[in-house]
């Protein structure tokens, strides 16, 4: 039966995918069988690979990051360095 999608929740994903123990580990072998490294060797092939490899990743991200949140772990976006103020070297 298709849950509301108000009813899907950061603390189901932790119920599930970290409290229960089977949960936890069909995460486990999900992370071991599709999280790689990037592939460094290859040029191109190499770069297409790493691609494939990183949208294999991203539903096991998702997962993560809704049981980081039901933690109470807030995913914030990177942060920019905010650019150094240089002196004038002409003003007197």
């Amino acid at each position: 039966m298709p849950r509301d999608e108000a009813e899907i929740t950061p603390q189901l994903f932790a119920d599930i995918f970290e409290h229960d123990r089977r949960g936890a580990a069909i995460l486990e072998h999900l992370i071991r069988r599709f999280v790689r490294p990037a592939e460094t060797r290859g040029g191109i092939d190499a770069v297409l690979t790493t691609y494939k490899r990183l949208g294999n990743r991203e539903p096991l991200d998702y997962i993560v990051s809704m049981i980081n949140r039901a933690a109470g772990v807030v995913d914030e976006p990177p942060t920019e360095l905010a650019e150094p103020e240089l002196e004038d070297p002409f003003e007197g």
